[in-house]
């Protein structure tokens, strides 16, 4: 059996992950830079069997299954991908199978890109390395109010952080209760309280068509001068022209970016330009451990499902 292992940017996955299991049985295949269309994609994995995804890395629609004659086996990291067409695979008669991944890489990120920004550490960095000495003053996070959108895992493990700091921390998503809210010491209140009353906006949804586009010019003005928006979630939750042109104008103080509606971000994207945009390339899951227990999960998918017995399946083929 052949398999690809498909956007491993850092070329990492055959030294993290355990693949013991697999010697005699499979060969692999590592792809180190994204498709440029997929067109190339249908091309380069035509002859594959089996394709290990990373997450959202590289979409499977129905028409480029249709063009994977031989693919038996189509893997995500972890255990959801709305970039992958189930009922399409399911039609075909591929499995689709998940690994397991942990949210905390991504909360943490989250909060060293919100005391970046708060403390100035970028500016500070930059300032230092070309010979300067205290350019800026450093903000606070202790006494601030701290704004999260959705209260799932991740959501809820950045709220507790909050309070740690000894911040007010309230929260909002369309199906917030306040009993839900109180579980992690949040206080539930309503969209635009949200925004006009936060100093730190942090996002903690999946990306959905109710998702999609929430946060858009009439929500940037809502917010206060002085408020910094984090997305460590998904890239289309924000309306990137409005946020540019928000951050250009200075209209809120600043914004923590992990993540695109394009990625990776082109090199010529002006928000790379910009000095009140602290801009990590996705890392919110690309922890050591995670990363390893994701490639590692993926391997055991390859062992069970060529031993026919596949586990963590996720569509009902």
């Amino acid at each position: 059996m052949r398999v690809a292992i498909l956007d491993d940017y850092l070329n990492v996955a055959l030294e993290l992950g355990d693949w013991s299991s697999l010697h005699g049985k499979a060969e692999l295949f590592v792809f180190d830079k994204p498709f440029a269309s997929q067109d190339e994609a249908a091309e380069r994995l035509a002859k594959f069997e089996i394709i290990v995804g990373m997450r959202e890395r590289t979409a499977f629609s129905s028409n480029l299954l249709k063009r994977l004659p031989n693919l038996k086996l189509l893997i995500t990291t972890g255990m959801r991908n709305r970039s992958f067409d189930m009922e399409a695979a399911t039609e075909q008669g591929i499995t689709i199978c998940g690994t397991d991944s942990a949210g905390q890489p991504t909360a943490e990120l989250t909060w060293a890109i919100l005391l970046g920004l708060a403390c100035q550490i970028p500016a500070h960095d930059r300032g230092m390395k070309s010979g300067q000495w205290q350019t800026k003053l450093n903000g606070n996070v202790g006494g601030k109010t701290l704004g999260v959108v959705g209260v799932g895992k991740l959501g809820s493990a950045v709220a507790r952080v909050g309070l740690a700091f000894g911040m007010k921390v309230i929260a909002w998503s369309q199906n917030l209760t306040d009993e839900r809210a109180a579980e992690v010491g949040a206080i539930r209140v309503d969209k635009k309280t949200l925004l006009s009353q936060s100093d730190y906006i942090s996002i903690h949804l999946i990306l959905s068509d109710r998702s999609r586009g929430l946060i858009g010019a009439k929500e940037l003005k809502q917010m206060k001068p002085s408020a910094y928006l984090i997305n460590t979630s998904r890239g289309p939750i924000v309306d990137e022209d409005a946020l540019l042109e928000a951050l250009q104008s200075h209209k809120i103080a600043g914004a923590g970016i992990d993540v695109y509606s394009e990625e990776p971000l082109p090199v010529g994207s002006p928000f790379r330009t910009l000095d009140n945009v602290l801009l990590t390339p996705h890392m919110g899951y690309v922890a050591t451990n995670n990363i390893s227990r994701m490639y590692s999960d993926a391997a055991e998918d390859i062992a069970a499902f060529l031993d026919g017995n596949p586990v963590r399946v996720l569509n009902n083929n």
